[in-house]
């Protein structure tokens, strides 16, 4: 008997599949042996032989237990999904009802459940809202509400008891990787930023605050998460347990972002401080241009374009870094060099003709 046959199979239901984080993730399960598939997300995707794509609104209950209910073989649920909404109050509801809606609907039909594994992030530790303890370390108080994030974490805490399945909670600092039509990818930002400085023939300017340019910060490599939220899932060391899973280097933009300029061929000015949301609002046109110019791939300007994430990272000016020992004392070793994984995926969206070579 092949081992690949020997293998005991496990479902994996991926909510957000088509995000910066669930693609990524569904990447990964794929090249595993023993795992078959479901990605769930408000577009759906094309199916194929490892993985199948549910088109859902995960808002609406109804839906969601309608589209959910053939599924009674999951064995594990890798929660990704997310919707924006303008204030940090609004963001509780439909997050926290989405996240409710997959648990009620998989929950009572699948007797196999093994675990669920929420995605967070340092909001937990409120880096979003100004300079926060750093390194921040996974047994750091709870911050004033509003945070959708705890209000998840601890809805799992008490769905949890007296069940069979257990949770993890994966805190990623910045995720890098491809996706196209994602609110939070910063590493699209710089491409497409990058790349329509080239254009108009300017130098590359940091656009954030002064002091973010010096601040010390870490990122999270997409494919390392990937592996991370898997292990965290399968090992039983972690059950009930939440990990900050980061690179495992700290970086400065002042020493990054020359490099990152020299990787487009181009030179550096000195910072100065824009909104990018104002000052790349009128360059779709300048985009529709460049994509026939350069023979890419016609994707909108709106979904290779996050410039509302890009002003809320360049404006950290003050550290944004957590300890990542815990999921090493656990058993994850994995790391990233993170001048690296940027200069990976500028050279992977030029191969998909993403930006221009």
């Amino acid at each position: 008997m092949k081992n690949t046959e020997a293998l005991v199979r496990k479902k994996a239901l991926v909510v957000g599949a088509n995000g910066v984080i669930g693609k990524n993730l569904i990447d990964y399960l794929e090249q595993l042996p023993d795992w078959d598939i479901v990605g769930l997300s408000r577009r759906g995707g094309v199916s194929d032989s490892r993985t199948r794509y549910v088109a859902v609104d995960l808002l609406d209950e109804s839906d969601t237990k309608e589209k959910l209910s053939p599924l009674t073989d999951i064995t594990h649920i890798f929660y990704a999904a997310y919707q924006d909404r303008p204030t940090w109050a609004e963001l509780v509801a439909p997050n926290v009802a989405m996240l409710v809606n997959v648990v009620d609907a998989i929950e009572p039909i699948a007797p196999g459940l093994q675990h669920i594994s929420l995605m967070q992030g340092y909001k937990v530790y409120g880096a979003h809202l100004g300079p926060f303890k750093t390194p921040a370390k996974e047994t750091d108080a709870y911050h004033m509400p509003p945070e959708f994030n705890v209000d998840q974490q601890q809805f799992l805490e008490r769905r949890q008891l007296g069940s069979n399945w257990t949770w993890s909670a994966l805190r990623p600092s910045v995720v890098c990787g491809f996706a196209l039509g994602n609110p939070m990818n910063l590493a699209m930002v710089i491409a497409i930023y990058a790349s329509i400085s080239k254009e108009l023939g300017l130098p590359l300017r940091f656009p954030g605050k002064p002091g973010a340019y010096n601040s010390l910060l870490e990122m999270t490599d997409a494919g390392l998460l990937a592996k991370a939220t898997v292990w965290a899932a399968t090992d039983e060391r972690c059950a009930n347990q939440a990990f900050n899973i980061t690179n495992g280097d700290l970086f400065r933009w002042n020493e990054l972002w020359p490099k990152i300029a020299t990787s487009f061929g181009l030179e550096t000015a000195p910072p100065l401080q824009m909104s990018l949301e104002s000052v790349m609002a009128d360059k779709e046109e300048l985009w529709k241009g460049m994509v026939e110019k350069h023979g890419l791939v016609n994707n909108s300007y709106k979904d290779v374009s996050s410039w509302h994430f890009g002003d809320f990272v360049f404006g950290w000016d003050y550290d944004f870094f957590a300890d990542g020992t815990k999921a090493r004392r656990f058993g994850f070793h994995e790391f990233m060099d993170t001048e690296g994984m940027f200069l990976d995926i500028f050279e992977d969206l030029r191969r998909r003709k993403v930006i221009p070579a």
